[in-house]
């Protein structure tokens, strides 16, 4: 009987030890999740398909909570194309936004076939046309305001007009904050796929200049900048397109794009962007700590400073090997 109750004993230790466990792994694994918002000009090039892909594939391991996927380009086509990926990997449910505020960039894909049209025409999406999504500002304000303070990533890979929206807009029924002033009690960083260094002109940048020289001049956080050096070495897509997996909508966009040109694999500025947004610039890249500056025209020049809020990543790693890694990214599938 007493080596019963004994028993008994080690077994309810084990239980509560195990229990104990779990709880500590749970607790974990939330507090270590990357909180991003991820906003990009989906449309004229095909990386934020991959970029956005990489997202998911680190959300389906732990790593990363998607807390919205933002268009920063008024298209009408990248809020479908959004949710399609949204969707495929079976985060239908993700909040999505476009910008609401006069000016802007209205750009479509430059491809002959326009893949923005055959992936909405083929799975499954939500939101009819990108103009039909809620106001990108009212989106991040909400988001940010019910967010632990200095937790979230922002990741844009587009254009700055979103963040110049936000910074510019006043306390209202979300919270009595300004949009500084809330980004800089919510938002640990920005991740910028934008520039190029240590100077010249780069298509984000470039594309909506008014709002990249307020992003420089305003932004209350630090910015980490993915410049055009950076991706443009890292070359993938060619494994991804040669899986053998059918109706993937991410397959099916770089197989389009790939018929017309692209030999080598598709340049990842996007890619390298997410990665350091939700993983850190370790061990893939060294920093430098300075200040951008930009014109009205929308070219960019870079002074090194040590106490700089701005950040711009360095090639650290062979860009042969990013590519690998990022690849394996874009190659994960829906976790069933």
């Amino acid at each position: 009987m007493i080596r019963f109750i004994d028993n008994l004993n080690n077994m309810k230790n084990s239980i509560f030890i195990c229990l104990s466990f779990v709880l500590l792994m749970a607790c974990t694994n939330k507090a270590d999740k990357v909180s991003v918002i991820f906003d990009t000009d989906l449309g004229p090039d095909y990386d934020d398909v991959g970029a956005l892909t990489l997202l998911h594939a680190l959300a389906d391991s732990g790593q990363v909570n998607i807390l919205a996927t933002i268009s920063s380009n008024k298209h009408e086509q990248v809020i479908p194309c959004i949710e399609v990926i949204n969707t495929y990997f079976n985060r239908p449910s993700i909040p999505v936004g476009a910008p609401k505020s006069e000016g802007g960039v209205n750009l479509t894909t430059w491809h002959k076939v326009k893949w923005t049209e055959v992936l909405p025409a083929k799975y499954k999406h939500q939101t009819a046309k990108t103009s039909d999504a809620p106001d990108a500002v009212k989106v991040y304000r909400k988001i940010l305001n019910a967010q632990p303070d200095h937790q979230v990533i922002i990741c844009t890979v587009g254009f700055f007009t979103n963040m110049k929206d936000l910074l510019l807009s006043e306390g209202d029924e979300i919270s009595p904050l300004s949009g500084k002033e809330l980004v800089a009690r919510k938002v640990k960083r920005l991740v910028s796929m934008a520039g190029r260094f240590p100077e010249g002109r780069e298509f984000n940048v470039h594309c909506d200049a008014p709002a990249s020289i307020v992003v420089a001049e305003q932004w209350p956080t630090e910015i980490l900048f993915s410049g055009y050096e950076i991706g443009s070495k890292v070359f993938t897509g060619k494994k991804l397109v040669q899986m053998d997996v059918q109706n993937n909508p991410v397959k099916e966009a770089f197989e389009l794009c790939f018929a017309e040109g692209d030999p080598n694999g598709r340049m990842s500025w996007d890619q390298t962007a997410v990665l350091v947004a939700t993983k850190g610039f370790e061990p893939y890249y060294t920093t430098e700590k300075g200040r951008i500056y930009v014109d009205s025209e929308g070219n960019n020049t870079w002074t090194p400073d040590e106490n700089g809020k701005h950040i711009r990543l360095i090639q650290k790693m062979p860009p042969s090997e990013v590519a690998e890694i990022i690849e394996k990214y874009m190659m994960h599938q829906p976790v069933k």
